[in-house]
C-alpha cells in the first residue's frame, strides 16, 4: 500500500497536526515503510501463538500490607495548616 500526499495531509488533521509542505515527502515514505513492515507482520503464521498482554509474564512485587501503629487524629490534624473539628480544611479547587 503506498501513501499519496492526501493521505498525510488527511491524517496529519485527524491527529490535529500541522505539517510544513516541505515535510509531506518524508512522511509519505516513512509511512509506506511502515505499512510494508505491517504486510510482511500479516504474512506470519501465528495459529499456533497465544495472545499475550505482555511479552514476559510479570509478577506482582508489592510487599503485603501490615497494619502498624499510626497517629491518632488529634495528632494528625496537629500538623495541618487549617483544620476543623474533625478534617483537613484546604482551598476550593473549583469555582
Amino acid at each position: 500500500m503506498s501513501i499519496r500526499a492526501e493521505d498525510v495531509y488527511r491524517l496529519a488533521k485527524l491527529a490535529k497536526l500541522r505539517i510544513a509542505e516541505d515535510a509531506v515527502e518524508g512522511v509519505e515514505r516513512d509511512l509506506s515503510k511502515i505499512l510494508q513492515m505491517v504486510d510482511q507482520l500479516r504474512e506470519v503464521d501465528t495459529s499456533g501463538v497465544e495472545p499475550m498482554v505482555h511479552a514476559i509474564e510479570l509478577s506482582d512485587v508489592l510487599a503485603d500490607d501490615i497494619v502498624g501503629p499510626s497517629l491518632s487524629q488529634e495528632e494528625v490534624l496537629q500538623n495541618a495548616p487549617a483544620h476543623d473539628e474533625a478534617s483537613f480544611r484546604v482551598p476550593p479547587v473549583l469555582g
